[in-house]
């Protein structure tokens, strides 16, 4: 514990740049903006008031939006999902107790600001493109606000040229991994589906967490075990608890690199109202964040949170919930 600790107390000292009072460290790595220096309501809204891109000159992990909704099969509202979890969260605060982790003193973590995706084409080779250009080395992590989930294809693609193959950890209502609407290839409701034909994930070692709700057809749980995905159901936490939910996932992913992608509707609509396609019957907040925090060990190379749809959303509660599962995935990353 006095490490980490020692590490927040090393970030006592704030430093200007750019007009912004960053806490920084003495070797140099930029938190966030001063909260006793700048009330946490005021000044530019970066993700957690953390740094842009363009004020450092190097970076361990990179947040960067992708407000995108084209894909959406039902509401749509979530290309303004990034602007909204960044205004939630301006709470964030610079350690983590429970992991006991001070991910900002520990790794430089930057805002990386929008991907500009053309509304009116599915995006797939432009999203790709700007992760990419994220990634210019291999140690380098980046995480996602979306936009609808039809964001995870291109995320995946620039995961394989960088690491190859990947295990997913899916939390997420529904599969995603159905063929196509409107015979359309590239939806939110099919990039799982795209992803695995495409070799973009080993076979047999990923995992949808908090599936539930209705189908089209019982041969969409046939047709999804054949693409290489086990599901842990809602119905199963009642049953095997949290803990086995944990079980079950890690013994899954296996010693793969692991791509996470939460689709906020995996919450129960008491805790995530404000998305396109919601569902009863989810995980609590508590229940998910355990879930995740027991994936301390795993290497987490790339991940996203999706479908925030602030339209739909009240008192920020939805919003909240992204911002601190985007919190959740950076300290995981840098803790592993």
């Amino acid at each position: 514990m006095q490490r980490r600790l020692d590490t927040v107390e090393s970030m006592r000292e704030a430093t200007e740049v750019h007009n912004q009072p960053y806490v920084q460290t003495a070797t140099g790595i930029l938190g966030q903006v001063d909260a006793r220096a700048v009330p946490r309501y005021a000044g530019i809204g970066t993700f957690a008031r953390l740094p842009q891109r363009y004020e450092v000159g190097d970076y361990d992990i990179a947040v960067v939006g992708v407000p995108f909704d084209s894909g959406v099969t039902y509401r749509p509202g979530a290309r303004f999902g990034p602007a909204a979890i960044r205004q939630a969260s301006r709470l964030l605060k610079p350690y983590h107790p429970a992991l006991d982790v001070a991910p900002f003193a520990t790794a430089q973590v930057v805002d990386a600001g929008d991907i500009a995706a053309n509304p009116f084409d599915m995006a797939v080779d432009e999203i790709r493109a700007g992760i990419l250009g994220l990634l210019t080395r291999p140690e380098q992590r980046v995480v996602l606000l979306g936009g609808d989930h039809t964001i995870a294809l291109p995320a995946l693609q620039a995961m394989n040229e960088v690491h190859g193959p990947v295990a997913l950890v899916h939390f997420d209502a529904h599969l995603d991994t159905w063929d196509t609407y409107f015979g359309a290839p590239c939806t939110h409701g099919s990039p799982f589906r795209r992803a695995s034909e495409q070799g973009l994930l080993v076979k047999d070692h990923s995992a949808h967490v908090g599936i539930r709700g209705s189908l089209y057809d019982r041969a969409d749980l046939l047709e999804d075990a054949e693409l290489g995905f086990t599901a842990v159901h809602c119905r199963d936490i009642d049953r095997i608890g949290v803990d086995g939910v944990i079980e079950r996932v890690l013994a899954r992913v296996g010693e793969h690199p692991v791509y996470v992608s939460i689709d906020v509707d995996v919450l129960d609509p008491a805790f995530a109202p404000g998305t396109g396609t919601p569902e009863i019957g989810g995980m609590t907040s508590r229940e998910l964040v355990a879930v995740l925090r027991a994936m301390r060990a795993l290497n987490i190379v790339g991940a996203d949170v999706v479908e925030v749809a602030p339209a739909y959303d009240q008192a920020e509660i939805t919003a909240v919930a992204g911002a601190n599962l985007a919190y959740e995935l950076i300290t995981l990353m840098v803790d592993a």
